[in-house]
């Protein structure tokens, strides 16, 4: 099959980096679950004088709302994750675990206001009916995507150090959004480090190569440019249509962060993100304070049994909440609120210890609401009060910021935005208590910094959920 230009790629949505193909894939699921839940009004609902007082519009609206809720908790489940890499069977149960999550999201929505239904079991049926065609376009769509055939194919120009960090995306989850060629040595005398079976040769000029192979984009990673910079033939490429990209660009679009290992502060000065106004603020001040009421008041039951599952536990001679000093916005520090998951003489000599796993201090209930992010939970007030956010970077203790400054000054920019409850480090590392761990957060925690907005916090919050259900990074 002949490859196609311009289908594929990221594209910046409110700052935030998005697969192309992603995009479309939701937008198609929304528009299939909006047509099976027509089709399934139209054959199960009668018309009756009643009936007929609804608007045609009104149903719209009503299957529209279904539709969209579906599609939430598809992100929610991780299904629009492009780093997923499960086979399809475990697809399959993220949908239909996603549709089921939804059917009850409604249903319970319905309790509270009746007029949003479409009709009697319209719901369930609709649910039943999306899992097996939103199966198969899952199944056509991870054959198509995985087949290679609408990527943007990319050409990497330099096999030296900076190069090696592409070689080493071989996932191909990891490869979602491009299709790696090859790379170019534009200086002979250096020695490559990338796989040699990945180098390419040629003998005509680069440009005249791109357009052979259909080149949508070139990668430009030489590690010193100023003496193996092609300038005219990267001209060529850029005015004859081929995007040219610098390495740090390429991560922060395809990998969602920022390369600590390349990156310079010349870099980050010319950037583009890191926008700060009054409007941004207050929208997401407004929107923090919101969804933390809404959230403390329905898991006000949780938070109860796990208030007295803390006090059985230590038979009442112990708290049940856990206060500590953490470094907040703009370095200033203040006091976090979890519920206590350590023993009471956890750290009793008074030196700071990161957490373990399987770590000896922490309790049976701790283990458990733990597992389930409970402990979190009292963070909801600090989140009230203004000392944190629903969604920023983890704040960490004084002692470890300390040291982490030291190893990478550029850990101190994280403290540039309110840090939160959950974050964009939680979603794409895996849970790690160390400093080498904090350093690899860093990457993820400077991305979000950079390209903070109400839709990536929305995101983040609707993933976490997967996080919390699969109980990736807890500890």
């Amino acid at each position: 099959m002949p490859h196609v230009r311009g289908v594929t790629g990221k594209f910046r949505l409110f700052g935030h980096y998005v697969h192309v193909q992603f995009l479309l894939l939701a937008l198609f699921e929304f528009a299939v679950i909006f047509s099976i839940s027509l089709a399934t009004y139209n054959y199960f609902i009668v018309v009756t004088p009643e009936s007929s007082t609804y608007s045609a519009l009104g149903v719209v609206a009503k299957l529209i709302l279904m539709a969209a809720v579906f599609v939430m908790f598809m992100v929610a489940m991780g299904l629009y994750d492009t780093r997923q890499r499960e086979r399809l069977s475990g697809l399959v149960m993220r949908l239909i675990a996603a549709l089921f999550f939804a059917t009850v999201a409604m249903a319970v929505l319905y309790q509270f206001s009746p007029s949003l239904s479409a009709g009697d079991g319209l719901l369930k049926a609709c649910a039943v009916a999306s899992v097996a065609s939103l199966a198969v376009i899952r199944a056509l769509f991870y054959r198509f995507i995985d087949g290679r055939v609408l990527l943007r194919r990319v050409l990497v120009v330099g096999a030296g150090k900076k190069a090696l960090f592409i070689d080493r995306l071989r996932r191909k989850a990891d490869m979602r959004g491009f299709q790696l060629v090859g790379f170019v040595e534009s200086d002979v005398n250096q020695a490559s480090q990338v796989d040699q079976n990945r180098i390419l040769k040629f003998d005509k000029s680069l440009c005249t190569y791109a357009l052979e192979n259909d080149i949508d984009e070139i990668v430009v990673a030489l590690d010193d440019r100023r003496q193996s910079l092609p300038t005219d033939d990267l001209l060529n490429c850029r005015m004859s249509g081929i995007d040219i990209t610098d390495t740090l660009d390429f991560f922060e679009r395809e990998s969602a962060l920022i390369q600590l290992d390349l990156v310079q502060p010349s870099w980050l000065i010319h950037a583009d993100g890191f926008k700060r106004n009054f409007i941004r603020s207050s929208v997401k001040r407004g929107f923090d304070i919101l969804v933390s009421v809404f959230l403390l008041v329905i898991s006000a039951p949780f938070m109860l049994l796990t208030a007295l599952a803390i006090l059985l536990e230590c038979g009442g001679k112990g708290p049940v909440f856990y206060s500590q000093q953490r470094v907040g916005r703009n370095s200033r520090c203040f006091n976090v609120h979890k519920f206590r998951s350590m023993k009471t003489d956890a750290e009793a000599d008074g030196v700071a210890r990161w957490a373990q796993k399987e770590d000896p201090r922490i309790t049976r209930v701790g283990s458990f609401i733990r597992k389930y992010r409970l402990d979190e939970l009292p963070q909801l007030w600090n989140v009230l009060v203004g000392e944190m956010s629903l969604v920023g970077p983890r704040p960490e203790r004084p002692e470890f910021v300390k040291e982490l400054c030291q190893a990478n000054p550029l850990y101190k920019e994280r403290h540039r935005v309110c840090p939160g409850i959950t974050g964009w480090a939680q979603l794409c590392y895996p849970y790690g208590a160390s400093a080498e761990d904090s350093m690899s957060k860093l990457q993820y925690d400077l991305y979000y910094v950079k390209n903070h907005g109400l839709f990536l916090d929305a995101y983040t919050l609707i993933q976490t959920v997967e996080v919390v259900l699969f109980k990736k990074g807890s500890r």
